[in-house]
């Protein structure tokens, strides 16, 4: 068997201590990452809001009719 070879490893950039620089830092790696999203078009957006609001309303329904059946079930046994 080969034995592997150590990877150099890369020079990593001071830590600063300076709290106003680390959140600099920070802004400007947040702005690069954005950058490289893919944003949803308006017509993606659209139709998952409108299949959140559908579920929503499904569930809804089911729970209300759960509610509704537990409720008459608690009553019958407490009356």
């Amino acid at each position: 068997m080969a034995k592997k070879q150590a990877q150099p490893v890369a020079p990593q950039k001071e830590a600063s201590t300076n709290p106003v620089t680390r959140f600099l830092r920070y802004v400007e790696d947040a702005r690069a990452e954005l950058r490289k999203v893919t944003w949803p078009t308006l017509q993606e957006t659209r139709k998952a809001t409108l299949a959140v609001l559908g579920f929503i309303a499904v569930m809804a329904v089911i729970l209300g009719l759960v509610d509704l059946g537990l409720s008459t079930l608690i009553k019958a046994i407490l009356s």
